[in-house]
């Protein structure tokens, strides 16, 4: 028997490793999956349509915002950002846990309609780890690495918001301690019920 599948989202600054991680986490559990969101910003160097993004104008993504077809939405540094509602429900009818990768103002749209989400936080170990890790992507100009600096401080201070904490200072044990939060999530015991009917019934029977 298939249980509800649990929505988590992961909520970081930009060059935190949140991505990253994300896919690590997503190849080390099986049934879980990455929502692709609906974004209006220019595709980079290496994503694919479809697979990082959903990438559509402005123009399209108003119009689906006006239809009420997103869970959550935001406007992160010019850009629109949103998740299919639709998308996500269905997927945790089916059993299948999903990650969300959204900023802290789409955790609190998220966790209004959808109460039982479970939330993580990343932070990185200090600002001088989190400058350095922006200019090694190599995808922003110093400008835009300047403005995701200044926006950070604000980003970070909504981790009190947040069901878990996790720091990125080292790769592998931040991802066992993300595997730790999924891993827990299942072994609930209202979970375990659904999945487990069957055994349980034939034990106390």
């Amino acid at each position: 028997m298939n249980a509800t599948g649990t929505l988590f989202t992961v909520s970081a600054p930009s060059g935190a490793g949140k991505t990253s991680l994300v896919k690590a986490l997503v190849e080390r559990c099986r049934n879980l999956r990455v929502s692709v969101s609906h974004t209006t910003r220019a595709i980079r160097p290496g994503e694919q349509d479809g697979v990082n993004y959903h990438f559509v104008t402005e123009r399209v993504f108003l119009s689906m915002l006006e239809r009420a077809e997103f869970l959550e939405h935001a406007r992160v540094f010019g850009n629109l950002y949103g998740t299919s509602g639709v998308w996500v429900e269905h997927q945790l009818r089916q059993g299948c846990d999903i990650i969300l990768e959204i900023d802290w103002q789409g955790v609190q749209q998220v966790k209004r309609l959808l109460p039982n989400t479970r939330s993580i936080f990343i932070l990185p170990p200090s600002r001088s780890a989190l400058l350095q890790r922006l200019k090694l992507r190599g995808q922003d100009d110093p400008g835009t690495i300047e403005s995701r600096m200044n926006a950070a401080v604000e980003e970070m201070s909504h981790y009190v918001e947040s069901d878990y904490l996790v720091v990125n200072k080292d790769f592998d044990q931040a991802l066992c301690e993300m595997q730790s939060i999924v891993d827990s999530q299942r072994l609930l015991t209202s979970r375990q019920q659904e999945v487990l009917g069957d055994m349980l019934e034939d034990l106390l029977n």
